[in-house]
């Protein structure tokens, strides 16, 4: 049987897109291994490198792991995909020529640029017809360059629906693609292009889909989902947001809804009146990147400080203590100690679970490429070192706050070293970890009831998780 690993760098749509891959593979009759087995023997056919291009960071983890797979797979095909695969497509046929692999002819190392990705659901079908012994690599890329085009259809970046989720215990949809903001920082919107969405009586089928087939939680997801607009439904207007989230509720029973990050400016009284329903999960990650008014002016950011402080407030009025989270950069252009320390305090005041802080990476084709007053690498890094901790203590206060009480989870998956734990994911995004010493769990993916303990020692075993989970019940529908 020809076997197939896939890995997955950067954002849940790209995540969700490596899991449409995955199924599209699956369902052709491939093994589809996880990529630590992918050199097991019978090592895989078939690597998929998903690429970011968010940060310098992530790409040269993107090249690293395209280095080894190629040193470690010497019979495999190498396909690359993603945001960098769609920005920096000669530097990648450059490395594959490098290590041995002519990408033009596919010997070893295909580019699927990020516009066309979708044919990569299509590549299976193609396989399964015309390659029932062997890798013929030459016919990989003669298929691919007959298929690609200069334009790919919007409708073509909303194919990506798994029929099952293998490589993550929670189902998304992808509810929106691209983005109109006009961020100096961002390289992300020249490889996506600018915002579309997917209509929303195909959100709502699939989700009534992905009910039918028990799953208790949904992440809508996208790379600005705040942009999301559909004039198919409403005739007055585009249908927003809080609208999209009214309509999809009324139209399903019991699936719960996480969203993904949101931009500050998109949070509207429109919205806060949906986030109230007990079917939107309590947890919430703002895209802030700064606390300092003069950084996000030159950000290009649609917000001040003052603003997102409202908002905040806002959330904590319609869901009892939700799970916040955000967004920071350290070290952006012009970001003296004193911007800093505002973004510090603001994060600080803001009492944040969780805060995503990361160095500013100067990004090719970016207005703020080439603006002045750089920070030095040592200080972003200590900048970020300090919004890190500041994070952790959030997150354990979080903790605290809630021992005792009584959770929705999702149950993931069982350690390994220790079958009788289950590994699973709290209504407020908390990761837990449950005991089931006498019984049967239920199944992977499953929505239960359960206590939220006092943390044990932090050992190695316990230091990913957020505490003990005690098991009261298994959620009906």
């Amino acid at each position: 049987m020809v076997s197939v690993s896939l890995y997955t760098l950067g954002c849940k749509v790209n995540q969700l897109e490596s899991e449409a891959i995955a199924h599209a593979f699956s369902v052709q009759g491939f093994r589809v291994l996880p990529w630590d087995r992918a050199s097991e023997e019978p090592k895989a056919d078939i690597l998929v490198v998903n690429t970011c291009t968010v940060t310098s960071k992530a790409e040269q983890k993107a090249r690293r792991v395209i280095r080894k797979a190629l040193r470690d797979h010497p019979q495999a095909v190498l396909m690359v995909t993603g945001c960098y695969a769609q920005v920096a497509r000669e530097a990648l046929d450059a490395l594959g020529r490098e290590c041995g692999s002519d990408s033009l002819d596919a010997k070893r190392l295909v580019v699927v640029s990020g516009d066309t990705k979708s044919l990569l659901l299509d590549l299976p079908g193609f396989l399964a017809k015309t390659m029932p012994e062997e890798m013929a690599l030459v016919s990989i890329s003669q298929w691919l360059r007959e298929k690609e085009t200069s334009q790919t259809p919007v409708t073509e970046r909303f194919r990506f629906i798994p029929g099952d989720f293998s490589l993550h215990s929670r189902a998304s949809v992808k509810i929106q693609d691209g983005c109109d903001n006009h961020c100096s920082y961002c390289r992300v919107r020249l490889a996506r292009g600018r915002s579309v969405s997917l209509e929303a009586d195909q959100i709502r089928a699939t989700l009534q889909a992905l009910e039918a087939k028990g799953y208790a939680e949904a992440v809508l997801t996208g790379v600005n989902i705040t942009q999301y607009r559909d004039t198919g439904i409403l005739q007055e207007g585009a249908l927003h947001l809080g609208a999209l989230l009214r309509y999809l509720l009324a139209g399903t029973e019991y699936i719960r809804l996480r969203l993904s990050s949101l931009e500050p400016e998109g949070l509207t009284e429109d919205l806060f009146a949906v986030l109230g329903h007990p079917r939107i999960r309590p947890h919430i990650h703002l895209s802030l990147q700064s606390g300092s008014p003069r950084i996000l002016e030159q950000m290009g950011r649609r917000y001040t400080p003052e603003d997102v402080e409202k908002g905040i407030r806002r959330l904590r009025v319609v869901k009892d203590d939700p799970f916040l989270g955000c967004d920071i950069i350290t070290g952006f252009p012009g970001e003296t100690e004193e911007a800093f320390e505002e973004t510090y305090a603001f994060c600080e005041r803001s009492g944040f679970a969780w805060i995503h802080a990361f160095p500013y990476s100067p990004r090719p084709g970016t207005a703020a490429y080439t603006y002045p007053g750089g920070v030095s690498e040592r200080d972003a890094v200590l900048r970020v070192e300090r919004l890190r901790a500041l994070g952790r203590a959030g997150r354990q206060a979080y903790s605290r706050r809630w021992q005792g009480q009584e959770v929705e989870a999702i149950l993931e998956a069982s350690k390994e070293s220790n079958p009788s734990f289950v590994t699973a994911v709290s209504d407020n995004y908390l990761k837990l970890l449950v005991p089931f010493p006498n019984q049967e769990p239920p199944p992977w993916g499953s929505a239960i009831r359960c206590r939220i303990c006092k943390l044990p020692d932090r050992g190695e075993e316990f230091s990913r998780f957020d505490a003990l989970g005690e098991y009261i019940k298994e959620e009906s529908r």
